[in-house]
């Protein structure tokens, strides 16, 4: 009963039954051939439909079949186009049902069985294949988790993953799917987070990692501190996102909706008009078949919906379909260093001493004790630095003054001490001799950051810390300009003999350097006034009026940030540099099908009017071959849900990484 229930809400239950009773209409016109004869309906319906068929003056049962079935197909045509026009729009649905209705009137009952069926056809494909298109969202569903096994008064107890309480230790075990977001705080394991990230290698995690919900655990055992629960999981926010920018509107689908609101009342005119000159009702009705700009209407949101879903499956969450074909148009790309081109994890490397009376740990220990104090991304490795050689600082600083861009001043021990660059150190009026300037050239020139350490007016040494290049920094970039981007630019407040020496390694095109963040601005709107579209890649802090400047903002590393998910127009789920350039030839190849769209749907409709008035289209061939255009249209834009012969060759060497990692975890 339920069975039967979900076939008859289906979407091909009124196509499957319209086309068996069009079936059943043949069978009896070439077994009986029309002698199973039954008077239905006025005289004047009668006679038409015999001048029409040829069948005396009598309604043949044949066509009563076909009528049926074109009623079948017919009435939700029909229907949707009243609604539209109590809203004051005219759809295509009317064209459809006026072309049916005529026929009808006119007795050519197998002209308006065959336009609604192939109609319905029609409707059934196009919801099947948004269905389709929406796969990658479908799947995102798939993997939210159902149950989690928590920790309860020292048993385990399995409940709804909505039931879990915040804090609450949730056990993964291999195999298991990871309920919640949370913190790991014992135990190690291989988690496969490519619903996340796209990444298809599972990631080892260890005590103080971060997991998220939907991920799966591909061996080990993981306790967790639920810090993410239900729809503050990174998972839901990704599949709200997906949601919303599946839906949103692409600047060419706008203009075609208000294309479709002129064309499709042109149409009805041209018919009426038609019909008028040439006395001719069937030519009018054909028209109005054959000028349905079905394929044109969903040529572009089919196409957005699979770039969009194909994208995300790939861990590459993009805002809308404006800005889809925005980042088709990408032509420069601006970046920080700091997190973007490097790690994001920088290290104390080299401490010089500039005081006879000072050791290395004097240094260290001013500097450390200073940036206590201070929320930059240097003063960590300092601090860390200090504790490993036993001058950990303590407590916190005095006040302390944060100078944007060259570096920060603090009270220690009732002593003045900056930390920075140069500019910091003239700000303060404490002269830098020349030795310090020769050693923070060096250090700099070697892709190391300096920083000089001076206490009251003294400089006393520099400590210099480097962060290690991102291993495929260089291939982003090599790949951004195989994918048409004509300039990759570097925005940094690091100094300019730290950003050439990054530069060098990357094979960036351009540098600025030694900027504040509205420098970074400033340097960005050039390069719109210059012509170029502009994506800018930032961590969203100090990059962020960057961002906000740029054409296309993109945020890396997204996965558990709700900010960057919520508000960056291109949100890169895995911390993975080539995902950028992935994400410009995604949006590429869907703007290529959208144009290959429109145009088949163009030249489908300009050649069947030429076919209407040569004579050699019928009512029934139109819709046949516009039915035709729906589906070409339908399957062009899911070539966006296949793998590329370059998705190909990187899937295999993943999967061959994967297997490794995962033989790995087995042995252990």
């Amino acid at each position: 009963m339920d069975a039967m229930r979900r076939w008859r809400r289906s979407n091909w239950f009124v196509p499957v039954v319209s086309g068996f009773l069009i079936l059943a209409s043949l069978s009896i016109e070439h077994l009986l051939g029309g002698s199973a004869n039954i008077a239905i309906g006025p005289r004047w319906w009668v006679h038409a439909g015999a001048h029409v068929h040829g069948s005396g003056d009598v309604f043949t049962l044949a066509n009563a079949f076909m009528f049926v079935a074109s009623v079948v197909a017919g009435y939700g045509i029909v229907v949707k186009a009243f609604r539209a026009l109590m809203v004051r729009f005219i759809s295509i649905d009317l064209l459809v049902a006026i072309a049916a209705i005529g026929a009808t009137i006119i007795g050519n009952f197998w002209e308006a069985a065959a336009v609604t069926f192939l109609f319905a056809i029609g409707h059934a494909l196009e919801a099947g294949t948004m269905n389709k298109t929406r796969s990658a969202l479908a799947a995102l569903v798939a993997v939210a988790p159902d149950n989690a096994v928590v920790l309860r008064d020292g048993d385990q107890v399995e409940v709804p993953a909505g039931q879990v309480r915040p804090g609450e230790i949730v056990l993964v075990k291999s195999g298991a799917k990871v309920p919640v977001d949370g913190q790991v705080v014992s135990g190690t394991g291989a988690i496969d987070e490519s619903s996340i990230t796209g990444e298809s290698i599972p990631a080892e995690k260890a005590a103080s990692d971060h997991v998220f919900a939907g991920t799966i655990s591909r061996g080990g055992f993981l306790q967790v501190m639920a810090t993410g629960i239900g729809a503050d999981t990174t998972l839901a926010r990704i599949i709200h996102r997906v949601e919303e920018a599946q839906d949103a509107k692409a600047k060419t689908q706008a203009f075609i909706d208000r294309f479709s609101k002129w064309y499709t009342p042109a149409v009805m005119i041209l018919a009426l008009l038609a019909g008028l000159l040439t006395g001719d009702v069937v030519l009018a009705l054909t028209l109005l078949v054959i000028g349905c700009p079905g394929a044109l209407v969903i040529s572009i949101p089919v196409a957005i919906v699979a770039g969009i879903g194909r994208s995300a499956r790939n861990g590459i969450l993009i805002k809308g379909g404006e800005y889809l074909e925005t980042t088709a148009k990408i032509s420069a790309v601006a970046v920080d260093k700091t997190g973007t081109l490097t790690e994001g994890r920088p290290v104390l490397t080299d401490v010089v001493v500039l005081q006879r009376d000072l050791l290395r740990r004097d240094v260290l220990r001013w500097a450390a004790a200073a940036e206590a104090g201070s929320e930059h991304p240097l003063a960590r490795p300092l601090i860390d630095a200090a504790r490993e050689e036993g001058v950990a600082p303590e407590g916190i600083p005095g006040a302390v003054t944060p100078v944007t861009g060259k570096g920060i001043s603090a009270a220690v021990a009732n002593r003045r001490v900056l930390v920075g660059n140069i500019p910091l150190l003239e700000e303060y009026d404490v002269v830098v001799e020349s030795t310090a300037v020769a050693a923070v050239n060096t250090l700099a020139s070697e892709g190391k950051t300096p920083m000089i350490v001076a206490v009251d007016d003294a400089v006393i040494g520099i400590v210099a810390v480097a962060d290690a290049i991102r291993e495929d920094a260089s291939k982003m970039i090599r790949r951004l300009s195989a994918n048409g981007v004509k300039k990759v630019v570097m925005l940094t407040g690091d100094t300019r003999l730290v950003a050439e020496a990054i530069g060098r390694a990357t094979g960036i095109h351009e540098i600025h350097a030694s900027l504040l963040p509205e420098d970074k601005l400033d340097a960005v709107a050039q390069l719109q006034n210059e012509g170029y579209v502009v994506a800018m890649v930032g961590d969203g802090v100090n990059d962020a009026p960057a961002l906000a400047t740029a054409d296309i903002g993109v945020a890396m590393g997204a996965a558990g940030s709700a900010v960057a998910v919520e508000t960056a127009d291109i949100a890169l789920m895995g911390d993975n540099l080539l995902k950028l350039p992935e994400a410009i030839r995604l949006a590429r190849r869907t703007v290529n099908i959208m144009r290959q769209n429109i145009a088949i749907a163009l030249i489908t409709v300009i050649l069947l009017l030429v076919g209407v008035f040569s004579g050699g289209v019928t009512m029934s061939v139109g819709m046949l071959v516009h039915e035709g255009s729906v589906l070409i249209v339908i399957l062009n834009a899911m070539r966006l849900l296949r793998n590329s012969r370059n998705d190909t060759a990187t899937s295999n060497t993943e999967r061959s990484a994967r297997n490794v990692v995962e033989a790995s975890a087995r042995s252990k």
